[in-house]
């Protein structure tokens, strides 16, 4: 089993999407456990403030180092990962989910709201920050629910049928491989005969040959570190 703390001023956005398909059906059976928790309940205001002016000046507000202290330390032991989602952060992807899901058994998120967290928060408090993407949200909350599907997945027992998981996309740096299901034609168009011929190691061929190429037509970045990877570069 893996929990996942999530701290956020918003904890009722949680579980979300995480409480449908394949993840709702491993929290109901305590595969992973999903637990919120809000700053705010450290703060000591009248106002419950977790956020304050920059130093320096600036733009929007920036969220207090205090609440999100204690409020980490609040979730005692075993001591989780602890990661800080920001536009700033590591670009999250399969690999990295694959590192998290088999070293840890307790993942701590915060959840970053206005123009980012004090900077103490990320030097000090958390083991990495990661990003979903080259783009800015409002907050971490979705950034850390698409991290949470995407490392519960590769839990055991949460995905019934784990092939599907080791062959996803990515998964090897590659993307997947063109799939079909019936019927075998429709309004013209046929599925590849190969895949009806019957013959795994041939379709097995097929499948890795489509992968290069989709991977070297859409995403030549990831094409470019398979073939290095592949080179002993």
């Amino acid at each position: 089993m893996v929990r996942f703390d999530i701290i956020t001023i918003f904890p009722e956005v949680f579980p979300g999407v995480l409480g449908i398909g394949v993840i709702g059906q491993a929290l109901a059976q305590g595969l992973i456990e999903l637990n919120c928790h809000n700053p705010r309940t450290f703060t000591r205001d009248k106002h419950r403030s977790v956020d304050d002016t920059p130093y320096g000046g600036g733009p929007g507000m920036i969220m207090k180092p205090e609440p999100l202290f204690e409020c980490m330390e609040s979730l005692g032991d075993p001591r989780p990962f602890r990661v800080l989602l920001s536009p700033q952060g590591t670009l999250f992807n399969q690999k990295i989910a694959g590192e998290i899901a088999t070293r840890f058994s307790r993942v701590a998120f915060i959840c970053g709201r206005y123009e980012g967290v004090d900077e103490r928060v990320r030097t000090n408090l958390v083991d990495i920050d990661l990003s979903v993407g080259d783009f800015v949200l409002s907050g971490g909350e979705l950034a850390a629910m698409m991290i949470i599907e995407t490392i519960a997945r590769l839990i055991s027992g949460v995905v019934g049928n784990h092939e599907s998981v080791t062959t996803d996309s990515l998964e090897d740096d590659l993307l997947k491989y063109p799939q079909y299901t019936r019927p075998a034609e429709y309004r013209g168009l046929r599925v590849p005969d190969i895949l009806l011929s019957g013959h795994h190691a041939q379709i097995e061929k097929w499948r890795r040959e489509r992968a290069l190429e989709g991977t070297r037509t859409r995403r030549p970045d990831l094409f470019s570190c398979k073939e290095q990877g592949e080179n002993g570069m």
